[in-house]
């Protein structure tokens, strides 16, 4: 195994829009409501996949003209969505790249809000190349997204190891050859790694 494959939010860095709308709703039960049948995670996966905020919001807004100010500010303050990074990982990336693997990020992110996150973790800028789902106009588990890493920085599937939180995702890498490993912490990975003589 000479390369590995990390997904983003869940792995490397703790996306989550309750950090946010902990702060916007007062009731814990109206908050997941929201997040479950306005702004949940098929919507948020349009933008991962390359539409337009200002789009995604304005025809919500649209439908759910009482939740206007709530929409808005999934976009407007989506910085206060993230957290920090995931306990462990950074020492883990780095120990990795010390020991010469080449690292890689294979993300679904919208292309609009990706740059704030890269900007404010340095672990982005450990990795050797990266491919974000916003900017391709595909998503995970499209097989594609994944064939677009292997031929953009000449890589094999059978070469990778590819780590991510979603059992869905790890899926569809494996049936295209890589190694898969469904995140859970950073522990856990370790011992993966570990089992596979990679740490």
């Amino acid at each position: 195994m000479t390369h590995i494959v990390f997904d983003f939010g869940g792995v490397l860095v703790d996306w989550n829009p309750r950090h946010l709308y902990r702060k916007i709703f007062s009731s814990e039960k109206e908050m997941e409501y929201f997040l479950a049948h306005i702004c949940n995670g098929e919507w948020n996966a349009k933008q991962d996949g390359g539409r337009p905020f200002a789009l995604a919001v304005a025809d919500l807004q649209k439908q759910y003209p009482s939740y206007a100010a709530q929409i808005a500010a999934y976009f407007d303050r989506w910085e206060e969505m993230l957290g920090g990074e995931i306990p462990g990982m950074a020492d883990m990336v780095r120990a990795l790249k010390c020991k010469g693997y080449k690292l890689y990020g294979l993300t679904n992110w919208s292309a609009e809000t990706f740059p704030l996150a890269r900007e404010r973790f340095d672990i982005f800028n450990v990795l050797d190349g990266m491919v974000v789902s916003g900017q391709e106009h595909v998503i995970k588990p499209d097989p594609e997204i994944y064939k677009r890493l292997l031929a953009r920085f000449d890589l094999r599937a059978a070469d990778c190891l590819f780590i991510d939180d979603s059992a869905a995702n790890v899926a569809a890498a494996q049936e295209l050859g890589f190694d898969g490993v469904r995140f859970e912490n950073a522990a856990q990975l370790k011992r993966e790694l570990e089992e596979r003589k990679i740490l």
